[in-house]
């Protein structure tokens, strides 16, 4: 269970090019601990929370910070031993034997306090996950998995806000794109109404954040869903014109698509909140249950 980060200012990726797997983490996540479990994670770890004090111990420190992600991840409490070693990783967390939490840090965050909090978001998120068999198989889905979990559970607001970047240098927590972790904030802060952006110390972190929100409002005003701006209602009707006429229909218009069979017509489309599959006929406005999340959504086919 490793978390990686640093490097030169040209090092850190942009963008958002694990989106698909992003989007597929959120959907494991809420298949995996239940609509209701996630839901339950409605309050974000806070910074007083995770603060360092400039006279605390730093071993000490580590321990009650651990001890914060512990409960805030509502896993066992347990004793917390920690190590400091030279690593190629920036954390390393594993069950001891006396079922407590083994924790090695890199060295470098003596001098970095104010990062450990995100490492042992993304650790101890890690611990949750395999507590919960969610753990994958392929480590870059297993740490994508992780970093979205983490952020869409209330603690990992603390990755983004990890990222720094000057002419010379940057540093990234995880295995996310700033915009990524910002997008997973922004899907976390449309469902449970809160603004991280209060809590961010990086002028970085609060830009990439930026075009996070505006990509997850993007999901959240497509058609069919009834919050869909005119144009795309627009395109909408005259895909769906097509689709009743039995012609065909164009691939990639929209983030949805048309199926016909046995005389009725069904538009297939991503739920807002989870990206679960919902399948719906085609037959005006209709409130539906995404099986997945179970959220209510509002929606015009």
């Amino acid at each position: 269970m490793t978390i990686g980060g640093g490097g030169t200012a040209r090092d850190v990726e942009r963008g958002f090019p694990h989106l698909a797997e992003v989007r597929g983490a959120l959907r494991a996540l809420y298949r995996g601990l239940s609509g209701d479990r996630v839901r339950s994670f409605g309050t974000s770890v806070l910074p007083v929370d995770v603060a360092f004090d400039d006279a605390e111990e730093l071993t000490a420190g580590v321990r009650r910070v651990a001890g914060v992600m512990i409960r805030h991840l509502g896993l066992p409490e347990a004793p917390v031993t920690v190590r400091f070693r030279e690593m190629p990783e920036a954390a390393w967390v594993e069950p001891a034997a006396d079922r407590g939490y083994a924790v090695e840090l890199n060295s470098r965050f003596d001098r970095h306090r104010q990062d450990v909090g995100a490492v042992l978001a993304h650790e101890m998120t890690h611990v949750l996950l395999h507590r919960s068999g969610l753990a994958l198989a392929d480590t870059a889905a297993d740490e994508i998995l992780t970093d979205t979990a983490a952020a869409y559970l209330g603690c990992g607001w603390l990755l983004l806000d990890a990222f720094r970047q000057s002419a010379l240098a940057s540093q990234k927590l995880g295995y996310l794109t700033p915009e990524e972790y910002g997008y997973v904030l922004a899907k976390r802060a449309l469902v449970h109404g809160e603004d991280p952006r209060v809590w961010f110390t990086s002028p970085q972190a609060y830009d990439a954040y930026g075009k996070g929100l505006r990509r997850a409002e993007h999901d959240a005003a497509q058609p069919p869903l009834a919050g869909a701006g005119w144009a795309a209602r627009r395109r909408y009707a005259a895909q769906r014109g097509l689709a009743r006429a039995g012609a065909p229909v164009p691939a990639g218009v929209g983030p949805y698509r048309f199926e016909t069979g046995g005389g009725a017509v069904r538009v297939v489309f991503d739920c807002p909140v989870c990206t679960g599959r919902l399948r719906l006929p085609v037959e005006g406005p209709v409130r539906a249950r995404c099986g997945v999340c179970r959220t209510v959504l509002e929606c015009d086919t």
